[in-house]
């Protein structure tokens, strides 16, 4: 499980609770990864749902259409996000879309590339080509940005061809489908016909499904599915808006055990009993194993510590 409430600098704490009682813990380093040759991508959810979010009241005109105009929430945020996403894109632009777009939801709409100037002035409203959709399909979008990076270098997990980010507030109605096309995909990418995409699931609002989104999260756990330098595949990754404090965490699973980012430190539980040792450096990406009836951990560093507290995933 994946905690919601993430002490900084952790950007992310995965707790898996063993049979024997023991408690594995697999945990980020909150950091901005060195990106070579990274494109960006940003799909946006046109489902009807999202109207409200977009601005869109849904009355025509006249004195009841002006007393119901309603702020547009969306833009100023994806706008922040390109803006963001666009200074570590190999082109300096960010690929936009909107998904979830005609009656089914299985359409998207592609909007452009933009960077980070042409953002300021960039209207995103929701869709003009297509309706607004009545359900939210994921495939589509995702096809799509594995099939616009196909050509790039297959450098591997922690160097992907693009980061996708994903903005949705409801349920998934084809998650079986994605996950059976992420299967092949990771196979595509073990035998190098394609790169690996790393994509980030953002949840807004009170009806996302927030079981579905660690579904896909947790989709490769334990799978064994490796790309050709023998780094464990992970697909996707996923983020409640509510939960998140800086831009930076989308890029909180590109992170690796090879990059040190304190000279030493060690982990310890609640009871004080040291569960690891990094004498040599603590990396960005942390895997211990806690004992049984652990309820926290503790990771000490020359000049601090921080404590994260794991009950939440107990």
């Amino acid at each position: 499980m994946q905690l919601t409430n993430v002490v900084e600098p952790l950007g992310e704490v995965n707790v898996y609770k063993q049979k024997n009682g023991s408690i594995n813990i697999v945990a980020t380093i909150l950091t901005v990864p060195d990106l070579e040759g990274v494109r960006m991508g940003l799909a946006l959810d046109a489902s009807a749902s999202m109207k409200k979010m977009y601005g869109v009241s849904g009355i025509v005109g006249g004195v009841f259409g002006a007393a119901a105009t309603i702020p547009n929430v969306v833009e100023p945020v994806a706008r922040t996000m390109i803006s963001y996403l666009s200074n570590f894109s190999s082109n300096g632009k960010v690929n936009l879309i909107y998904w979830a777009c005609s009656p089914d939801g299985s359409k998207i709409e592609e909007v452009g590339e933009f960077d980070e100037e042409q953002t300021q002035n960039l209207a995103i409203v929701g869709p003009k080509k297509l309706a607004w959709g009545r359900g939210t399909k994921l495939l589509a979008p995702l096809q799509y940005f594995v099939d616009k990076f196909k050509d790039a270098p297959a450098l591997g997990v922690k160097q992907p061809a693009a980061l996708c980010v994903f903005v949705t507030d409801g349920i998934i109605e084809d998650i079986a489908e994605v996950k059976k096309y992420c299967f092949r995909y990771a196979q595509e990418i073990t035998n190098q016909s394609k790169p690996f995409v790393k994509m980030v699931l953002i949840g807004v609002g009170d009806e996302v499904d927030v079981g579905q989104m660690e579904e896909l999260d947790d989709m490769f756990e334990g799978k064994d599915i490796k790309d050709s330098y023998g780094q464990d595949i992970d697909i996707w990754d996923h983020q409640l808006a509510s939960d998140m404090n800086k831009l930076e965490q989308v890029f909180k699973e590109l992170v690796s055990e090879d990059v040190m980012v304190i000279s030493s430190g060690r982990i310890l539980n609640q009871a004080g009993k040291v569960c690891q040792d990094y004498a040599d450096g603590v990396p960005a990406l942390l895997r211990f194993t806690l004992p049984s009836g652990s309820t926290s951990f503790t990771l000490e560093f020359p000049g601090g510590n921080i404590t994260q507290n794991i009950s939440e995933g107990l």
